[in-house]
This record gives C-alpha cells, sequence and structure tokens, in this order.
C-alpha cells in the first residue's frame, strides 16, 4: 500500500513537472503592450518604463538598431524563444524557462522612437508562483548591461 502511495505520488509529481515544462504559452495572453499593461502585482513582475519599477531607458540608434541588437542578445541566452513579434515591428514578447525545472517567464520589450534615440520598455514577468528570488528584474537588468545602458 505504501509502495503504490509512493508511486501515485512520484507520477504525479512527474506529470506537473512535464506540463510545467511544455504547457504552451498563448500569445493572446502574453504578448500585451508594456505601455499601461495591467501589472500581476507580485514580486515576480519587474518592469523598466512607464508606470514601472525604473525609467524607461532611452538608448543611441534607430528603433531597428536597438531591437536587433536587444534581440540578438536575448536569442543567446539558454531557453529563450520569441512567442509573438518581431524586431522589425518594434515589440516582441520572448518566454525564457529556468534551466531545471523549465518554469516559463514571458519578457516583452517594446522600442519608442525618441528623436535621434530609442526608449526602451521591458516587462520580465513570471508565469507561476510569487516570487522568482530577482530572476527576472536581474535578466532585465543583465540585457541591459549588454546593450552599453
Amino acid at each position: 500500500m505504501k509502495r503504490t502511495l509512493l508511486l501515485a505520488a512520484l507520477a504525479a509529481a512527474i506529470a506537473g513537472m512535464g506540463y510545467v515544462r511544455l504547457a504552451p504559452m498563448d500569445a493572446a495572453e502574453w504578448h500585451v503592450d508594456p505601455e499601461g499593461a495591467e501589472r500581476t502585482g507580485k514580486p515576480n513582475d519587474y518592469m523598466i518604463g512607464p508606470g514601472g519599477d525604473r525609467d524607461a531607458v532611452v538608448l543611441d540608434g534607430t528603433t531597428e538598431d536597438v531591437m536587433a541588437r536587444l534581440d540578438a542578445v536575448a536569442m543567446a541566452e539558454p531557453g529563450t524563444t520569441r512567442l509573438a513579434g518581431s524586431p522589425d515591428e518594434g515589440w516582441v514578447t520572448y518566454v525564457q524557462r529556468s534551466r531545471l525545472m523549465g518554469y516559463p517567464d514571458a519578457i516583452t520589450v517594446k522600442a519608442v522612437p525618441t528623436g535621434e534615440r530609442t526608449g526602451l520598455i521591458l516587462w520580465s514577468r513570471s508565469r507561476y508562483g510569487q516570487s522568482d528570488l530577482g530572476v527576472n528584474r536581474a535578466r532585465l537588468e543583465r540585457w541591459l548591461t549588454a546593450l552599453g545602458a
């Protein structure tokens, strides 16, 4: 009896881990304009931009140039895919999954032209849970550092 319960619990845990790792992310739900987006209010939600945790970042270069550079930084990180949008559109949502468990985070980036420079609004949030131990914030800061911001 104990062995059966243990095996059932193990099977349930494996199924749950499989779901977390393989469940698709719905672009209609996650690819939202970060300007004016409704934030989750959870600690695993971090935004750089208007209404965010930090002001938007302004970089030298055209929208196309800045988005191409940011896309290269994002796609160079393990476990990162594009969910919707494109650098050419100036608005992209990426999904990055944690290495061990495959927990997905959605990262939306929007470029806003500001004359000869480009403003970036970045929003990183976790699909599951409450806390991310600062992963979303660290990711955005790492990406901006790679861009020289």
